[in-house]
């Protein structure tokens, strides 16, 4: 029997003339030689098995193809078209899969439609909006716009946060010279009670309360009043997931989420180990399920009693199950594709990158199927005398390593990256499990620390891909794009693996909000995937939640429509005021300029620039601030920000009284003679060159603006020689021709001769466009 079977969680042609396996991503339609094969084999057969992923996009594109099929006439009436399904590629899976084929799902490639048009219905309408009403922020997506609110949040959170001022008090205790442990490590508490009252963190809020404290302590007997031993269970890890693996390489390997892809694709793919073929190292790494085949755990499990012992592996295989909230769980986890291939066997082979993240899932892999690691306790309570003070020591030691043996075995390459116990919290469980109740002690140095409160941390790529997988938010093959997006977009910027909304982001995300309240919601996104589980579950039809939700969106849609540009302006100057405006001599809003107008947020007219400048334009053309420039210009404006700088008033010319001015524009910093008036361009001076623009006098820009200065005219066609200054130096010029001034000649002695030498050197430049000789061919048809 002839058969064709299509699927693509592959990546190799799997030989035969009968047999071929194709693995694309949803681009692959638009490759006709790929259709064109699909296409005359199934001329050829008479069995076409449709073997996607089993997830909702997979069955879309089992639908897409034999949708193309039929539009080519490819599928004639002898060929039987099967879908089947498998969620692990091993060969006893397949099998089974391939015995036990099924029609398509129509709920499964609805809900895929869905999830399509609103995507589309959202970008598609929302992109558009910000074009016109936030010239220069470029797009909104469903899911880009819930992780850049998420951002934005922080942000706002991180700027409203006040610290508080507390205090911790800390002793070393020693034991009584006839105690067995007098020589051994002193013994350091902490005070967890006052008078009875058990602290939390803010209860000592000042140095007068913490030395009134350390007074009573110095003054004080102590004795032991409790000591408590105890048993910490700590699981092994589950196996890892897209988002989990990129959060551990963020926080452990310090990889970006997109690098963090594009390894493990690498490691996916495979390399070529000696002679063989290229071999795949890992199983798919875009996942969102926890499950491992029976095949694989039970290899793991074996492998983990000869490496280590039977009291290291697990008493029975564990299984781990669904705990992302909107998982399809297509795919088993990511783990090696042959478990007794150690990390060592690939130096060489691997680079430096590729093996750290092998060796990652590697370890995480074996740790999945090992013993819980115990740890043996220690709490000891210190009271004084009287009772009003109560100081807690703890202590903890290693009881049984279990799953942690594996982050120790150097042999396979593993370089101990996990969880670890310190030699010293082991040498203090020593100390304080020897003591027993009412042992005496005597108090050393008092300890007094002073901490204040922290605002809650910015995301890093790691904590928000954790984020956004409890929120619900994206699948794993989008959090390493959403990144890139906001990235690309100018509206986040990455510093020390920390992100920081950039202010184009931060007004798209309030403008979201402000207009589009439900999608900016982060339950949005999470609700409607709900609502793609019902369509794939048959319990809801797809073209009515497409309704639904477009008769909600489109009301937004009109409302941001109608909105005007000033009342958006308006909006975000409240919002960000105390960031726009927080530059400005003693917070003063007045237009230095004309004295009369009020100094406002404003959105450029051309391009896409936003500035502080005065609400009496026309009248005024004051420019305060450029908030950030056009990137067309820079290419990325948050590596080197336009700091703000007001104009500051030298003084006035003595000719004319008018202002002598020190301002700063796109090209450096200037001096002008003049305000800003409607058709009159005042005459400037550029000061570039200076560095410290603090030690410009008025005498030095009145000297400047006399610039340019006609010498006289040139001899030989009598027109003038003119000496001039630019940001880039003085010069001397005639017509096209310019000539730079030495930088060791002073341009106050520079006479009609010596610019007609300097323009005679070698130096010259002309500039404009030369005139075009005539074509002789052309001119004799004229």
């Amino acid at each position: 029997m002839r058969c064709c079977l299509v699927m693509d969680m592959s990546g190799t042609w799997l030989g035969g003339q009968d047999l071929y396996a194709l693995m694309t991503t949803s681009a692959w339609f638009g490759k006709c030689l790929l259709l064109r094969g699909l296409i005359s084999r199934a001329l050829r057969v008479e069995n076409l098995i449709l073997a996607s992923d089993p997830d909702r996009e997979g069955e879309a594109i089992a639908w897409h193809i034999i949708e193309m099929l039929q539009q080519q006439d490819a599928l004639n009436e002898d060929i039987t078209v099967s879908r089947v399904v498998f969620h692990e590629i091993t060969e006893s899976s397949i099998k089974s899969a391939l015995q036990a084929p099924r029609e398509l799902d129509s709920n499964l490639v609805n809900a895929y439609l869905a999830r399509r048009a609103l995507d589309y219905l959202i970008g598609f309408s929302i992109s558009p909006l910000l074009w016109r009403k936030l010239p220069g922020c470029q797009s909104a997506g469903r899911v880009q716009s819930a992780a850049l609110g998420l951002i934005c949040d922080r942000e706002m959170e991180v700027e409203q946060f006040e610290p508080k001022e507390y205090w911790t008090v800390g002793v070393d205790f020693h034991v009584s010279q006839s105690h067995p442990l007098k020589n051994k490590t002193s013994i350091f508490s902490l005070l967890s009670h006052l008078d009875s009252r058990k602290l939390n963190q803010l209860s000592i809020s000042s140095i007068i309360e913490a030395e009134a404290i350390k007074e009573r302590i110095s003054s004080s007997q102590f004795k032991v009043l409790a000591v408590k031993m105890g048993k910490v269970t700590k699981n092994p890890p589950m196996p890892y997931i897209t988002s989990t693996l990129q959060q551990d390489s963020a926080s452990k390997l310090n990889f970006s989420t997109t690098y963090t892809m594009k390894l493990a694709q690498k490691l996916y793919e495979g390399i070529k180990l000696s002679d063989k073929e290229a071999t795949g190292l890992i199983t798919y790494m875009r996942t969102d399920g926890l499950n491992i085949s029976n095949e694989a755990a039970n290899d793991i499990h074996s492998f983990v009693k000869e490496r280590y012992g039977n009291k290291f592996a697990s008493k029975n295989l564990r299984k781990y199950f669904k705990k992302v909230k909107n998982a399809q769980e297509a795919h088993e986890a990511i783990r090696p594709t042959n478990i007794r291939r150690l990390p060592s066997s690939l130096n060489g082979i691997l680079d430096d990158d590729a093996l750290k993240l092998y060796t990652l899932i590697w370890a995480r892999t074996m740790a999945c199927q090992m013993e819980s690691l115990l740890i043996d306790t220690v709490q000891v309570d210190i009271g004084s005398m009287g009772g009003d003070l109560v100081l807690r020591s703890t202590g903890s030691k290693v009881g049984f390593p279990g799953y942690q043996a594996v982050y120790k075995d150097k042999e396979a390459g593993v370089n101990g990256n996990d969880d670890k116990v310190e030699d010293v919290t082991q040498a203090c469980f020593d100390v304080l499990r020897k003591l027993k109740v009412e042992d005496q002690l005597s108090s050393g140095e008092v300890e007094l620390r002073q901490h204040h409160t922290r605002p809650p941390p910015r995301y890093s790529e790691g904590s928000l891909v954790k984020k956004l997988e409890e929120l619900g938010i994206g699948r794993p093959s989008t959090y390493a794009s959403i990144m890139k997006v906001l990235q690309d977009r100018n509206y986040m910027t990455v510093k020390n693996r920390v992100l920081f909304p950039e202010f184009r982001g931060r007004m798209v995300s309030i403008f979201l909000s402000h207009h589009f309240a439900e999608v900016a919601d982060y339950s949005f996104t999470a609700d409607m995937e709900n609502e793609l589980d019902n369509v794939s579950g048959g319990v809801t039809e797809w073209k009515g939640l497409l309704r639904d939700y477009w008769s909600r969106f489109s009301k937004y849609c009109d409302l941001a429509t109608s909105t005007d540009i000033r009342q958006v302006e308006k909006m975000l100057e409240e919002k960000f005021g105390h960031i726009l405006f927080a530059s400005l001599p003693d917070q003063s809003r007045v237009c230095p300029s004309c004295s009369r107008g009020t100094l406002k947020f404003k959105v450029s007219r051309f391009g896409a620039g936003y500035f502080i400048g005065c609400d009496q334009h026309p009248s005024c053309k004051h420019i305060s601030s450029t908030v950030f420039p056009d990137e067309e210009d820079e290419s990325h404006a948050s590596d080197n920000p336009e700091k703000s700088f007001p104009p500051k008033l030298l003084g006035y010319c003595p000719d004319s009284n008018n202002k002598v001015l020190l301002k700063n524009g796109p090209y450096g910093f200037y001096v002008q003679l003049g305000d800003d008036t409607h058709g009159y361009t005042p005459k400037r001076a550029s000061v570039a060159e200076v560095k410290d623009v603090d030690s410009i006098t008025l005498e030095f820009a009145l000297d400047l603006l006399q610039y340019p200065l006609t010498l006289g005219k040139h001899p030989e066609d009598k027109h003038p020689v003119i000496l001039a200054h630019s940001k880039f130096g003085f010069s001397v010029k005639h017509r096209r021709t310019i000539a730079p001034v030495p930088k060791s000649v002073n341009p106050k002695s520079i006479t009609l001769q010596t610019g007609l030498k300097l323009l005679s050197g070698k130096n010259v430049r002309r500039s404009g466009r030369p005139k075009r000789k005539p074509n002789t061919e052309e001119s004799l048809f004229d």
